[in-house]
C-alpha cells in the first residue's frame, strides 16, 4: 500500500518539462521491516513470484544474491517466450540490490532496489532502466511508461510476496502455540491454513 508522496506517477513523473527521464523509479510502502523484505529479494526461487513476466525460475547459483550469481529463468510476455538469466552487480545488505537483466536480442536492463527503514516498514524503491540493445534504442517516453505500468505491478507483487513470507514467519517464530480457532478458521476460508 502505498504512502503518500512516496508512489510516484505519471503526473509527478512528467512536471511540467513533458520529459519523464525518471518515469521508471518507483516507491511503494510495504509494512514489513528491511529485514523480512531482504528475505524475499535474497530469495532467488521466489523471483517467479514478485517479477513480472516471468513464469519459472529454472536454476539459481548457490550465491544469490552476491554479486556475479545469476539466475536462470522462463520469462512469458503474451505468446512468447524466452529463456532469460538475470547477474547481480552490486549486493549490500539489507539495503542494496542491483541487477542486471539478460533478454537475450532484446538486450539488457539495469535494475536497482533499494530499502529504506520508515518506522515499522520499509519503502522500497524500484529503479529500472535500459542498458544496452534494442531496448536501449527504443528508450523514450513510450518504454518508460510501460516500465512504469510494469514496475507498478512488481512492487504490488513483491509486497504481496513480502506479506505471505511474513505470515509464514510468524507460525514459525511462535514454537507451539497452536493459533486460535478464528485465526486457524480464517486461514482456512482463504486457503491459507
Amino acid at each position: 500500500m502505498p504512502v503518500d508522496g512516496l508512489d510516484r506517477g505519471i503526473a509527478l513523473a512528467c512536471p511540467g518539462s513533458g520529459r519523464c527521464q525518471d518515469m521508471a523509479v518507483r516507491e511503494v510502502f510495504i509494512d514489513q521491516p528491511p529485514d523480512i523484505v531482504w528475505g524475499v529479494l535474497s530469495d532467488g526461487k521466489k523471483y517467479a513470484e514478485w517479477v513480472v513476466g516471468t513464469r519459472k525460475v529454472q536454476e539459481v547459483d548457490p550465491g544469490w544474491p552476491a554479486p556475479g550469481a545469476s539466475l536462470q529463468y522462463v520469462a512469458r510476455y503474451g505468446p512468447f517466450g524466452l529463456s532469460d538469466r538475470t547477474v547481480v552487480r552490486i549486493c549490500a545488505p539489507p539495503e542494496r540490490l542491483e541487477m542486471e537483466i539478460k533478454a537475450g536480442p532484446f538486450g539488457s536492463v539495469r535494475v536497482a532496489i533499494r530499502l529504506i527503514p520508515w518506522g515499522t516498514g520499509t519503502v522500497v524503491i524500484l529503479d529500472e532502466h535500459p542498458l544496452r540493445g534494442i531496448s536501449a534504442g527504443l528508450h523514450g517516453p513510450l518504454s518508460e511508461l510501460v516500465l512504469h505500468v510494469r514496475n507498478r505491478l512488481m512492487l504490488r507483487e513483491l509486497a504481496h510476496t513480502v506479506e505471505r513470507s511474513a505470515a509464514r514467519q510468524r507460525p514459525a517464530a511462535r514454537g507451539t502455540t497452536k493459533p486460535s480457532r478464528t485465526t486457524a478458521g480464517q486461514g482456512a476460508r482463504r486457503g491459507t491454513g
